[in-house]
């Protein structure tokens, strides 16, 4: 049994200096099983990391998806080192920086200009603000999540700190749900500046949802963006605007660019993009040359390999077998695999018994005793084998075996080894 005792060490003096004991709520404890997972890992190669207790896993998480090519991939890295050698942060612009704007220029649809940023909220603030500073308006739709900034995370459960006056003028429309959207411009009709969305998280785009969208948006003068953080390089290097044929008006791109390094991108059409010069979005770090170069390094490797194409055929090689084994052991009603092949998800429906996050936890354990890093989602990168995939199914197995037995014998709490996961947070 995986024992996890220098990471529980490590955390009880961590929480004194840094609240939380995390830079990342979806990194922390609360979305583990309290006291039967790992809290720390020491390093990552390839498809696998290590925890603080020298426990090796295979990494379903990868950073929370920035890695696309897997740890220490050696194009990126060698990219880095080379521009080590000359420096990290400039005085001046990089010629990076018109390299890398080219290539996404070259492969993004609705980009036509390019700014830099950091996290992927630089990148979704920049493009509300740009908006408002075009259209004039204030209100804002959302659909998704799209950062911590205040003028979106105030839409949610964890708004404590935002500004009444700042939740006022985010809106929240459901996704598939044209009509949740009409009522927001009919609400707030001449005030909307922007639709800002994630063109697709779990759930399938139907009866032309996005197109109706970008139609019912310009209709009513506002701006189209696209939250691609997520989508971004794994439905392809054009994002799922790319892979649905529906251009937006901006878009954010972050996560998996640069394979780990911190670096998001603003594109968008010329007409509006040239206005940001005239908005205050600027950063000291905007264009750190190391997290350039490995962007770069990421488009090229793009670019000579088919590292979207073996993605999405691991994935739908575990979602078949995912499947057939919640079939098999009569878990439809219980666990549901949603998205596409390169960022499935595994949503869990309460029982009469337990709770949803119970019967997550309880899957959690499993897998983390087997060697599997995993809360729920599938994020696979280039690193990753079919032979990677097929031990997660064997896993998947053994753990599904264990929950059919103290599901049918009502006795999962007792067989939990820690605290349940704890939903974080929930989009209002």
């Amino acid at each position: 049994m995986k024992k996890f005792k220098k990471s529980h060490a490590l955390f009880k003096k961590a929480s004194q200096v840094i609240p939380l004991a995390s830079q990342t709520f979806s990194k922390s404890y609360l979305s583990y099983i309290r006291g039967g997972a790992p809290l720390f890992v020491t390093h990552g190669k390839g498809a696998y990391v290590w925890d603080i207790d020298a426990n090796k896993y295979i990494d379903l998480i990868n950073a929370l998806g920035p890695v696309i090519l897997g740890y220490q991939y050696p194009a990126v890295d060698f990219a880095v080192q080379k521009q080590l050698q000359k420096g990290i942060s400039l005085s001046l612009p990089a010629p990076l920086e018109y390299e890398l704007a080219g290539l996404l220029v070259k492969h993004i649809p609705c980009a036509e200009m390019v700014r830099f940023g950091k996290n992927g909220s630089d990148a979704t603030t920049g493009a509300i603000r740009l908006a408002r500073a075009v259209t004039g308006r204030e209100h804002v739709a959302v659909c998704g999540y799209h950062g911590w900034h205040d003028w979106y995370i105030g839409s949610t459960t964890m708004n404590l700190g935002v500004p009444k006056s700042t939740q006022a003028m985010t809106h929240k429309f459901v996704y598939n749900n044209i009509v949740s959207l009409e009522k927001i411009f009919k609400k707030y009709r001449g005030k909307v500046a922007a639709v800002i969305m994630e063109p697709m998280s779990h759930e399938e785009p139907k009866n032309h949802f996005l197109q109706k969208v970008k139609q019912l948006t310009h209709k009513h003068g506002a701006l189209l963006i696209f939250d691609e953080i997520v989508t971004g390089f794994r439905f392809g290097l054009g994002g799922a605007q790319s892979y649905f044929g529906v251009t937006p008006d901006l878009a954010a791109f972050g996560k998996a660019m640069a394979n780990g390094m911190p670096i998001s991108a603003l594109v968008g059409k010329r007409r509006y993009m040239k206005k940001v010069k005239d908005i205050f979005y600027s950063f000291t770090f905007g264009g750190e040359a190391l997290s350039l170069a490995a962007a770069v390094a990421v488009i090229k490797v793009f670019e000579r390999k088919k590292v979207v194409e073996h993605i999405w055929a691991l994935g739908e090689f575990l979602r078949r077998g995912l499947r057939h084994l919640i079939s098999e052991y009569g878990l439809n009603e219980i666990i549901q695999i949603k998205g596409k092949p390169c960022n499935l998800a595994a949503a869990f429906v309460a029982t009469a018994n337990y709770t949803d996050l119970e019967i997550k936890s309880f899957l959690q354990q499993e897998f983390l005793q087997n060697g599997v890093l995993w809360y729920g989602g599938h994020t696979i990168s280039y690193a990753h084998s079919l032979a990677d995939m097929r031990i997660v199914l064997q896993v998947y197995e053994k753990a599904f075996h264990r929950l059919r037995k103290v599901m049918d014998g009502k006795t999962l709490r007792q067989n939990l080894r820690g605290k349940p996961i704890t939903n974080i947070f929930k989009v209002r």
